[in-house]
């Protein structure tokens, strides 16, 4: 891999709604709004040549990645290890709630059913080392808001707050090999030291 271009998926009906999905075997399609955004994406990429899409087992960043490379001959791969951080007895409930609950703990804390934010950071540099393995020069990945931010923050060495700023919807973000790699390392190494950025 040469470069990679991340992309969270356009709005969904949850997100619209403000609701937490983590589970990608609830159905949760694009608004109207997310569809235009997809293919706002596939215009900004339109002079990009994408060698493979990856996407996460969840709907919205596959209906994304159609809509975003419609009329092209793109290979794709699911990387489940990108997917949304599961938040177990937050499953479709309001997000305000979830991110409530966030504010007042470590990175290590787990939620009820759920996946502590090291434990998912730590998922994501598996996920993402497998895209640095792959041939393909140019690779779009489309996830989630969490993982995109985690590695953008990553990338500039610098871990998250208990609450992060969000992605916008469909922008992509463009890092090389070196850029992702150095993100990865970073990622996989914050359980050492489980702490905010302060």
């Amino acid at each position: 891999m040469k470069e990679v271009v991340l992309a969270r998926h356009g709005e969904s009906e949850f997100s619209v709604r403000g609701l937490m999905n983590g589970d990608p075997g609830v159905s949760c399609p694009l608004t109207e709004a997310g569809v235009g955004q997809a293919r706002e994406l596939g215009r900004a990429l339109r002079g990009t040549t994408i060698d493979l899409c990856v996407t996460t087992a969840f709907a919205r960043t596959q209906q994304t990645a159609e809509l975003a490379l419609e009329g092209r001959d793109v290979p794709r791969l699911v990387v489940p290890e990108l997917n949304d951080i599961h938040v177990g007895e937050y499953e479709g409930g309001p997000l305000e709630t979830y991110l409530a609950w966030a504010r007042e703990q470590t990175p290590l804390a787990v939620p009820a059913g759920g996946e502590s934010r090291i434990d998912a950071a730590e998922r994501y540099a598996r996920g993402f080392r497998a895209v640095l393995e792959r041939r393909e020069g140019t690779i779009l990945v489309v996830a989630h808001g969490l993982p995109v931010r985690y590695v953008l923050l990553a990338a500039g060495g610098e871990r998250p707050a208990p609450v992060i700023e969000r992605v916008p919807y469909a922008e992509p973000y463009r890092l090389s090999s070196a850029d992702l790699e150095r993100a990865v390392a970073f990622l996989a190494s914050w359980r050492g030291k489980p702490a905010w950025k302060t």
